[in-house]
Order: structure tokens, then sequence, then C-alpha cells
């Protein structure tokens, strides 16, 4: 049976995705052909400007359907920027037709401006592409080997997390979190649940940490999920307390993205759980400030590409 492409939309025209994409294929081939959506001048830019090698061939949704594809051969979709507003719309919107059509199961996207390319309809593109597939239950991983973090609120303003925090969202996310690491990695893992405010402690009546997190991980633990806490969270990522767990759920976005990108750096990949197939993006921005400075490091990138190549 061959082996699935890698679906990849480079995201905003303006950003470093080009630059650590060369220097992830000049580092290593990998197994699975890659076929990249986006405007094909652009991308010859940017091919001459980082002296990248490697051959590109243009296909079209025709073609790729009856067409063997190497892992040897960089294919492109050209994409028009007849209307640079709706661009990337136009790239996700192929890639989706490749996904629903089993051509693949495999997408990365690169950095995505939110506030410019979503216009503020979306709080991220977790919920762009879950609401493009139906999907209502989702969680965003952002995965390393040694520790992973999910955030049970993503790209929410803070003055709203607190309203935001349920039993049944608890659960669901627990529940996402565990059956896709006995999926793809063949183990139930041990998830540490941080609580909401300092030390899981309030000064109000009501404190969500008492009332919401610590019954919903008795009962989970009940229901044979390996769940603990809830624990403070500025002590859960110290070295003896993180080694315990594969995944940390945080309440809100900064609260466990911050302290694994100051532990791991780049060496960490964004994984979307609940859709119908394996999203993946590095787990940074556009980094615009180092446009065109060939600089950046693609760490992120490579263990993307390295994820999705084995499965």
């Amino acid at each position: 049976m061959s082996i699935k492409p890698i679906i990849i939309v480079p995201g905003e025209i303006k950003s470093i995705f080009f630059e650590i994409f060369f220097k992830s294929l000049k580092i290593k081939r990998y197994k699975s052909p890659l076929i990249l959506i986006c405007n094909y001048s652009h991308l010859n830019s940017k091919k001459k400007k980082f002296n990248f090698k490697k051959k590109f061939e243009l296909i079209n949704l025709e073609t790729i359907k009856y067409k063997k594809l190497s892992n040897k051969i960089i294919y492109v979709i050209d994409v028009k920027m007849n209307d640079a507003s709706k661009y990337i719309e136009k790239c996700f919107k192929i890639s989706f037709n490749l996904l629903k059509n089993n051509l693949s199961h495999k997408l990365i996207n690169g950095p995505i401006n939110k506030k410019k390319t979503l216009n503020k309809k979306y709080l991220g593109v977790t919920e762009f592409i879950a609401k493009k597939f139906n999907k209502k239950k989702i969680a965003m991983l952002i995965y390393n080997k040694k520790l992973s973090v999910s955030p049970l609120t993503t790209h929410l303003p803070l003055k709203l997390v607190a309203n935001k925090i349920s039993k049944n969202l608890i659960i669901e996310k627990i529940r996402l979190i565990d059956s896709f690491y006995k999926k793809y990695f063949r183990f139930r893992p041990v998830i540490g649940i941080t609580g909401l405010n300092p030390h899981c402690e309030s000064v109000l009546k009501f404190n969500e940490d008492e009332k919401i997190i610590a019954p919903i991980v008795k009962l989970l633990k009940n229901k044979k999920f390996k769940v603990e806490g809830p624990f403070a969270a500025d002590t859960i990522f110290l070295k003896k307390n993180r080694s315990k767990f594969h995944v940390i759920l945080g309440m809100y976005h900064d609260q466990v993205l911050t302290p694994l990108k100051t532990i791991f750096e780049y060496d960490a990949i964004n994984i979307t759980i609940g859709l119908p197939f394996l999203r993946v993006s590095p787990d940074h921005g556009p980094n615009e400030k180092m446009f065109g400075k060939n600089k950046s490091n693609p760490e992120s990138l490579i263990n993307a590409l390295n994820f999705l190549d084995n499965k």
C-alpha cells in the first residue's frame, strides 16, 4: 500500500514558513510525498532566495487522483493570489477537498495570523478547521514525547475563562486525550489537571477548583482514567512534579503553553485532536520580525513532518 502524502498549507505570505520548510528538507528526506498548496510564483521566489535545489512539480486536483506520487519530488497545487484576503482560505479549501476525498489523512498548516486571516470569526485555526468539518468536540494538544499540554480553553480572553470551565468540558477533553494516546501511542496517558486559581485557592465564595475541578477528577478516576489534580499551576511544572505525567491539562492557554515553551522551546508540535484526520502545525506563529533573515529554527516543523511521516 502506498504511503499517503502530507498536505501542507504554508499559511501567511509574510512568515518564516518557507525558510524553515527548506531547512527541514535539507536535513532529511521523508517517506511521505509532500504536497504544497500555495502560490507557485511566490514559492519559486523563496526557492531562489534560500538557494533550495530540490524539484517542484505542478499538479492539480484531477491529476492527483491518478498519479503515483514520489517522495523525491515536492508537488505543488498552484493557488492564485487575485484576492490576497481570501488566499489562505482558498488554500485551506483545496486541502479540505483532498482530505474529504481520502487522498490523505495528514495535514500541516504553517503559521496563521489569527487577527488578520480569521478576522475574529474564530478563536484560532483549531476552531476554524473544526467548524469546516462540523466537529464540536476537539482539543488542542501541544505535544512533546516527554511531556505534552492541553488547554481547556484556547485563545479565549482571560476574563472569559472562568465562565467556560465546566465538568462536561473537562470530561470531553480528557476523553479525547485518552483516546488519542491509546490510538497513536498504544497506552493510556497519565494526565495532571491544574486548578484555575493561584494555589487552587480563592477569596471568593465560589471556588472553581473545589466545586468543579476536584469533583470531576474524582469522577474520572472512578471511571478508570489516569488523572490527578487539581494541582497549583505554579508548581506542577517543577521537574519532580511534571515527570509524573504524560499530559498536563490546564484551564487556559498561557497557563500551560508558557511553561512548556520555556522547557522545550521549539521541540513541540500543535496537534488538533478530534478531527477525522491528523492536523499538525509548528508550535509558533508567523514571526514576521524574523521574516527573510534566514535565522529561524526549523525544529518544530521537523517534528511535525516526522510525526506525520510515521502515521
